[in-house]
């Protein structure tokens, strides 16, 4: 017992892994070590029957069964369920910026943020959607486009009885209750309450007009305007009434 404990202060690491050749000391820590070769799963969650190889791994793992969350920043209120958590969380405080893009000069505090930043460079898209076969670069993309597959809509209004598939479109929802318009024109001080508004306004005092039509040459600020349009060439009559059962262009 001695000469093991002698260990800790010498720093000496007599037990050898066979299979890695990494060392260690005491031979315990050796021997939870080579689970990682054997595959050996010998704790397991009462909860969910998920099994680890470290008792260490199991006790992490039951805090997304708990909902513990011991490690707390100092800086704001956030709590976490890992320590590695909290330290890459810190970065938002402290503005570090450790991982660097080689392609341009942009930094990230976390590894993830630059893998993901990487497929703007090489154009890859991993994720598949199964139902369509569209490809995402993000997997947040693709579980985000799914619900027009499945009509998830898992942001509901608190104010009324609509809900969304997308978190910014409830956002954007919220201004018709709120009244809010935080997006200004520079040009002419009108506000709006959707950012597409406001690019859709800009084009009245640039003049642009990027939506044209394929069968003549007008061109049109709003694509709203190009489809009402192109009821002139495809003869469509979309607006029946109700009174005499005929049907007529919308002249409006």
């Amino acid at each position: 017992m001695f000469t093991i404990h002698m260990g800790t202060h010498t720093g000496e690491k007599p037990f050898s892994s066979k299979e890695c050749d990494t060392r260690f000391h005491p031979v315990s820590s050796l021997q939870i070590h080579m689970r990682n070769h054997t595959g050996e799963h010998t704790f397991y969650c009462k909860e969910c029957d998920t099994s680890f190889s470290h008792i260490s791994s199991l006790r992490r793992h039951m805090r997304n069964h708990t909902g513990d969350k011991p490690f707390s920043c100092k800086e704001c209120d956030k709590s976490f369920s890992r320590k590695s958590h909290l330290k890459r969380h810190m970065k938002s405080h402290t503005g570090e910026k450790s991982f660097a893009c080689e392609e341009c000069e942009k930094s990230f505090s976390q590894i993830s943020d630059l893998k993901r930043h990487m497929r703007t460079h090489t154009g890859e898209k991993s994720f598949v959607c199964e139902e369509c076969g569209k490809c995402f670069s993000e997997i947040a993309s693709l579980k985000k486009h799914m619900r027009t597959h499945t009509g998830e809509k898992p942001y509901p209004c608190k104010e009324c009885n609509t809900s969304f598939s997308r978190k910014s479109h409830l956002k954007t929802h919220m201004t018709t209750h709120t009244g809010e318009k935080p997006f200004t024109c520079k040009e002419c001080d009108t506000s709006f309450s959707q950012t597409s508004s406001l690019k859709t306004h800009m084009r009245t005092h640039t003049g642009e007009k990027p939506y044209s039509c394929k069968e003549c040459d007008k061109r049109f600020s709003q694509s709203y305007n190009l489809k009402k349009h192109m009821r002139t060439h495809t003869g469509e009559k979309p607006f029946s009434c109700k009174e005499y059962y005929k049907t007529h262009k919308r002249t409006d």
